[in-house]
C-alpha cells in the first residue's frame, strides 16, 4: 500500500470535513477492542456498500466523513482496519504497536505518534 501525497490529500479533503487524526497517530476504535496507527486516510468513504453494510447499524457512520487505514492489532491478532472518524479516538496507552508491517512505514515513536519514513514522504 502506498501512503497519499500529503499534498494531493490536502487538495482532496478541501471540500470534506478536515481529518481530526494524522498519518502515524496511534487511535483506538471506541467500540472495538483494538488499536491501531493511521497510515492513509480518505476525505470520506472510499470502499463498497456491502462493507459499509456490514457495520452494525447502530454504530453504521455516514460516508461523508474521514476514513482511516489502520495498521491494527488486538489481543489476538494483527490487520489492516477501515473506521470512520466517527467511531475513533485517541489512544493515550502510550503503549506502541507490534504490527509486522509497522516499521515498512514508520520509524521512530514518541507521544503516540510514530514519524513516517523520508522515503514515504514527497
Amino acid at each position: 500500500m502506498v501512503v497519499m501525497d500529503p499534498r494531493k490529500m490536502e487538495k482532496k479533503m478541501k471540500n470534506s470535513k478536515k481529518a481530526s487524526f494524522n498519518i502515524g497517530q496511534v487511535v483506538k476504535h471506541k467500540y472495538y477492542p483494538f488499536r491501531g496507527v493511521v497510515f492513509d486516510i480518505d476525505p470520506e468513504y472510499a470502499n463498497t456498500e456491502e462493507y459499509l453494510m456490514s457495520i452494525p447499524q447502530k454504530i453504521r457512520p455516514t460516508k461523508d466523513q474521514p476514513f482511516y487505514h489502520l495498521l491494527a492489532e488486538n489481543s489476538e491478532t494483527e490487520y489492516i482496519a477501515y473506521v470512520s472518524e466517527q467511531n475513533l479516538e485517541i489512544d493515550d496507552s502510550d503503549e506502541p504497536i507490534s504490527h509486522d508491517e509497522l516499521y515498512n512505514f514508520f520509524g521512530d515513536y514518541a507521544n503516540g505518534t510514530y514519524k513516517l519514513l523520508d522515503n514515504l514522504k514527497n
